[in-house]
């Protein structure tokens, strides 16, 4: 029988990004981003200014800050330990929404920190992308965990029998963003690793099962 497997997102899972986002946009680009809005693409505005960016703006600076500014990013508490914990029992891989040709930068981003980990680039929801991990990996049973409710929406309805977790490790923007076991979508809500990790091994182990319903 093949391992347990554990797909997992990585920006407010694995590393903080938000924060440093947020810190570098204010100190080199002019834009204040209010973390506490519900709504991403209203949060950002020039410095001063009651105007918010446009789209396009918006995402041309997301994207410049992980083409210059990923070794800002630092680790979630007690996701190492986690991740290298799980790795004993099961394999681990990371499922990432950021652009193909920054694929290697994220996984040598996360072997600074100790964790050698394959990683999928993905654009748009991952259930697909997940599907294909499991079709390539076979595992005994899978959990999957990100912090964006939509993704859990799209797993679910591609992969329902993975187990599903809402982790969201920033709390000025975990309070305000939809919460993926509120929609029905995952299994569970925890925003802690060292509370997230007993759920996680339980799962992978086939200690502990459970249904949406």
């Amino acid at each position: 029988m093949n391992r347990p497997l554990l797909i997992t997102d990585c920006d407010e899972v694995l590393l903080h990004m938000i924060s440093h986002f947020r810190d570098w946009l204010a100190e080199e680009k002019g834009v204040d981003f209010a973390l506490g809005k519900p709504d991403f693409a209203s949060a950002m505005r020039r410095i001063g200014s009651d105007v918010p960016l446009e789209p396009d703006e918006m995402w041309d600076l997301l994207g410049a800050f992980f083409d210059s500014e990923m070794h800002r990013q630092t680790p979630v508490k007690d996701a190492v330990a986690s991740i290298q914990a799980i790795a004993g029992i099961a394999d681990v891989v990371v499922l990432t929404n950021l652009m193909d040709f920054r694929k290697e930068a994220r996984r040598e981003q996360l072997r600074g920190f100790g964790l050698d980990l394959r990683v999928f680039t993905n654009q748009g929801p991952k259930g697909p992308a997940l599907k294909a991990i499991l079709e390539e990996y076979r595992p005994s049973r899978a959990v999957f965990i990100d912090d964006l409710a939509q993704h859990h929406d799209s797993v679910g309805a591609t992969a329902p029998e993975v187990a599903r977790l809402h982790l969201c490790a920033e709390p000025r923007i975990a309070q305000v963003i939809p919460c993926a076991l509120e929609a029905g979508h995952a299994h569970a809500r925890i925003d802690t690793w060292d509370h997230a990790l007993p759920w996680v091994l339980a799962r992978l182990r086939g200690e502990e099962e459970e249904s949406l319903g």
